[in-house]
């Protein structure tokens, strides 16, 4: 049984949550409490992630963190070739979209998010600025394919999934965006989907 080390309200634990059970995979979740920053423990930094961030896993021995990196694992690992595309510019697409999840979805659905569920001293207008500015790429894209990276799913999809559903929650509205809209309803949709919990700020954007 795989043991997921992450924190129910965060987005990066919850993709490789949603990751494990797309897949069917057995879950040992470990509750690791980030208000009472067990993350920055240093019995968790020596033995689980010296980063000191959630999620982590570990499968039987092989332990990993970072939530994309952890998606590219068990999708190897797990997956048949289905959430991963085996040729080359299949690969580089949803490569593609994993930098801009590192990278565009962080710096603006996930810290709007940040700052009104946790709190974080951030920049909220610029992060919603970015947010729409990423969701109006996701919607061009998302009216040419059914999925991000291609016509099925892939992590890609995966790793954008719980952010941009959860957007509402940083004051980021989704209601000029029918293709992202219908995009997450088709996740939702996918076997062994599971949720994250909402929370109750921001609700007056959906």
């Amino acid at each position: 049984m795989i043991k997921l080390y992450g924190f129910p309200l965060s987005g990066h634990s919850h993709r490789v949550e949603l990751m494990l059970s797309l897949l069917g995979l057995p879950t040992d979740y470990v509750l690791v409490d980030l208000k009472q920053a067990a993350h920055k423990a240093p019995e968790f930094i020596a033995a689980i992630n010296p980063f000191g961030q959630v999620p982590a896993i570990d499968d039987n021995g092989v332990v990993l963190a970072d939530s994309n990196a952890i998606l590219v694992y068990l999708a190897n690992t797990y997956g048949k070739g289905q959430w991963l595309p085996s040729d080359p510019v299949g690969q580089a697409r949803v490569q593609r979209w994993l930098s801009a999840a590192a990278g565009q979805l962080h710096a603006g659905p996930a810290t709007a998010r940040l700052a009104l569920v946790f709190g974080a001293q951030v920049d909220t207008t610029a992060a919603i600025s970015r947010s729409h500015a990423l969701l109006k790429l996701m919607e061009t894209q998302l009216g040419q394919s059914r999925f991000l990276a291609s016509e099925q799913p892939t992590i890609a999809d995966v790793a954008f999934y719980t952010y941009i559903a959860h957007a509402p929650e940083g004051n980021v509205s989704l209601a000029d965006y029918p293709h992202v809209r219908a995009w997450l309803a088709s996740i939702e949709g996918l076997p062994g989907f599971v949720g994250m919990p909402r929370t109750a700020v921001g609700l007056q954007s959906q």
